[in-house]
């Protein structure tokens, strides 16, 4: 498996969105509000929305992004 296939985007435009605004909104959890580290876990939806590909959906073959769909 080439890093190409492997890394293919399969998180859409709206997902992606909503990805980096609750990444943002959980990141901020870190420096205002509450002010706990819970609020780091808010860089996995941030960079996943950021970079277009989640392994999770990888690994339970789902697919949010239309222009990758047969």
């Amino acid at each position: 498996m080439t890093g190409e296939t492997m890394m293919k985007t399969n998180v859409g435009t709206i997902d992606r969105t909503i990805r980096v605004v609750v990444g943002l909104i959980l990141l901020a959890l870190v420096v205002v509000g509450p002010k706990t580290l819970w609020g780091l876990i808010g860089l996995v939806p941030l960079l996943t929305g950021l970079v277009g590909f989640c392994p999770l959906y990888r690994l339970i073959g789902l697919n949010t992004c239309p222009l990758d769909k047969p």
